[in-house]
């Protein structure tokens, strides 16, 4: 596996690949990924012996007080390989991230305790997650 930390144009297509093994992102364009890596301040992914993107995660940070994680997929096929631990490792030792005082994500129940082996905790006081969105797919429970 090699880790990249950006996700070129011949590997945009391998993205949406990725993204359609998601229930949340399964309809997204690739003109819509282009302007949305665009708009990213960090990637990180990874790429398996053939040079497929098979891991990705990326961020959202103003590099001081705050940092969101977004789309953190690992393909099927490599799914309980430890390449998810992989992956947020990668994200948690990039430099632009250390002197963030808030890194945050949101994730499935079913995630939380993997993120937790990372520092994350549910215990976020009287916070709550607040949306307004377009997108119907996010106001759903997660289909089973």
């Amino acid at each position: 596996m090699r880790e990249i930390c950006q996700v070129s144009d011949d590997h945009i297509d391998e993205l949406l690949r990725l993204y359609r093994q998601t229930w949340w992102a399964a309809k997204r364009r690739r003109d819509e990924v282009v302007a949305m890596l665009a708009g990213t301040d960090l990637v990180v992914g990874y790429l398996d012996d053939s040079n497929q993107l098979v891991a990705f995660a990326r961020v959202v940070t103003d590099g001081m007080y705050f940092a969101v994680i977004l789309d953190v997929i690992v393909s099927q096929e490599f799914r309980g390989t430890g390449l998810g631990e992989r992956l947020m490792n990668g994200v948690l030792r990039r430099p632009e991230l250390t002197r963030v005082k808030s890194l945050e994500l949101v994730c499935q129940p079913d995630l939380v305790a993997f993120y937790e082996r990372f520092g994350f905790s549910t215990q976020v006081g009287a916070s709550l997650l607040m949306r307004r969105t377009t997108d119907p797919l996010l106001t759903q429970a997660q289909p089973r």
